[in-house]
C-alpha cells in the first residue's frame, strides 16, 4: 500500500509484464530500497539496482532491462550523462524506455532529458500508485512494440521462404500470408487503441477518423479495395503517439516551441513503426502516419509537402482528423459545434486542405461522424 493505505496496482495479468526486467539507478540507497519494496509488492519479480551511476553501462549490457528508473541528480555521472553513455552504446537508440525520477522540475531539465531519450517524468517525492501506473503503461507500450516487430519479422521471413517453393504450394502460401496479416492487423489495432487512449478519453478517435476517411474516398470514386485499405490504414495514423510522453500529450494548454517539436515527431515515429511491411495496406499505413499533418499550402510537417505531392490518402486523413479533433473535447480545448467545425474546414480549403477533398466532405452527413 502507499502512504495513505491505497492498494498498490498490480501489473496486468500478463507474464511478460510480471517478468519484465527493471533497473533502478539512484545514488540514495534508501530510495533504491523504497523502490524495490514497491515493485516487489506489486508482483514485479526481476529487479536490479545500483547506487553508483558508473555501474549502469555494465549492468545494462548484462541485464538488458525492459525499463530504467533513473534519478537525474547523482554524483560521478548525473542522469543526463548516463543517458548519453547508453546512447553511445546503442547507436540505434536506447531500447529500454527511461522513466526519470527527479526533484529538479525545471523546464530546462525536462527538455534536456527528453532530448537524451527519456520517455516520462515523475517528480520527487512521488506518489507510489502514480509511479506504478506509469511503469505499467510504459511496459505495456514496450511489449506492444516488440510484438509488432516480431509480427513484421515473422511475416517477411515466411513470405521469403515460401517464394522458393513449387507452384503447387502457392495456395498454402497465400493462406498463411492471409492468416499472418490478420494477426498483424490485430496487433496494430491494439497499438492504435494504445495511441488513442493517450489523449482521447473514449479511445475511439482512430475509429471515427477511419470511417470519415473511407466515406471521403467513396465520394471521390475510389475502388472498393482501396476504400477498405484506407479505412484500415487510417486507424494507425496516430500510432506514433505511443512514443510521446504524457507530459506533452495531456498538457492542458499551448505547447512551447520545444514541446511542439517533440509532438511533431509522432509522424516520423509512426512511419518507423510501420516501415518494412510488404503489403499494400502496410505501405499505405506508413504513408498516412507520416504525411497526415502535411498541408496543401506546404506549411505542414514533417516534410513540408504541398499540393498533390501529398499522398491522396493523407489528404483525406487531414480533413477527417481535424474535423474529429475540433468536434471532441481534448485536454487543451473544449469541443466545437458541428457547424463551427464545418465552417473551419471550409475556411482552410486551399490552405490546410485539398479543395477537392473539402468538396467531398461537404457532401457527408456531418452529425453522423461524431
Amino acid at each position: 500500500m502507499n502512504s495513505i493505505g491505497e492498494p498498490l496496482p498490480l501489473p496486468a495479468q500478463n507474464p511478460a509484464l510480471q517478468n519484465a526486467k527493471l533497473l533502478i539507478v539512484d545514488d540514495e540507497p534508501m530510495n533504491v530500497l523504497l523502490l524495490r519494496d514497491m515493485l516487489e509488492h506489486s508482483a514485479y519479480q526481476n529487479i536490479q539496482s545500483t547506487s553508483d551511476s558508473r555501474e549502469v553501462l555494465a549492468i545494462y549490457k548484462a541485464f538488458a532491462p525492459d525499463l530504467i528508473l533513473l534519478d537525474l541528480m547523482m554524483p560521478h555521472m548525473d542522469g543526463i550523462a548516463v543517458m548519453e553513455l547508453l546512447r553511445t552504446a546503442e547507436p540505434n537508440g536506447i531500447a529500454a524506455p527511461i522513466l526519470v525520477l527527479t526533484a529538479d522540475i525545471s523546464p530546462q531539465a525536462r527538455r534536456r532529458a527528453l532530448s537524451k531519450g527519456a520517455k516520462d517524468f515523475l517528480n520527487k517525492p512521488f506518489d507510489a500508485v502514480e509511479l506504478l501506473l506509469r511503469i505499467n503503461n510504459l511496459l505495456e507500450t514496450r511489449f506492444l512494440h516488440l510484438d509488432l516487430q516480431w509480427q513484421n519479422h515473422s511475416l517477411e521471413n515466411r513470405v521469403l521462404a515460401r517464394t522458393a517453393e513449387l507452384e503447387a504450394a502457392r495456395q498454402k502460401i497465400a493462406n498463411n500470408a492471409e492468416q499472418l496479416e490478420r494477426a498483424q492487423l490485430e496487433t496494430l489495432d491494439r497499438l492504435a487503441k494504445a495511441s488513442d487512449f493517450h489523449d482521447d478519453e473514449t479511445g475511439e478517435h482512430s475509429t471515427r477518423v477511419s470511417i470519415t476517411a473511407a466515406l471521403l474516398a467513396q465520394h471521390l470514386g475510389f475502388a472498393p479495395d482501396r476504400i477498405r485499405w484506407i479505412s484500415q490504414a487510417a486507424r494507425l495514423h496516430d500510432v506514433g503517439k505511443i512514443g510521446i510522453s504524457d507530459q506533452i500529450l495531456l498538457k492542458p494548454g499551448r505547447f512551447t516551441v520545444e514541446e511542439f517539436a517533440v509532438m511533431q515527431t509522432h509522424t516520423t515515429i509512426g512511419a518507423r513503426l510501420l516501415e518494412g511491411g510488404q503489403s499494400e495496406l502496410m505501405k499505405l499505413a506508413q504513408q498516412i502516419a507520416q504525411s497526415h499533418h502535411e498541408r496543401w499550402d506546404g506549411s505542414g510537417y514533417p516534410q513540408g509537402l504541398s499540393g498533390e505531392d501529398i499522398p491522396i490518402a493523407a489528404r483525406l486523413l487531414a480533413v477527417a482528423d481535424v474535423f474529429d479533433a475540433l468536434t471532441h473535447t481534448r485536454p487543451y480545448k473544449s469541443a466545437w459545434s458541428v457547424p463551427d467545425a464545418v465552417a473551419e474546414v471550409v475556411r482552410q480549403s486551399g490552405l490546410h486542405f485539398d479543395p477537392n477533398v473539402v468538396k467531398a466532405f461537404l457532401c457527408l452527413d456531418h452529425e453522423s461522424l461524431l
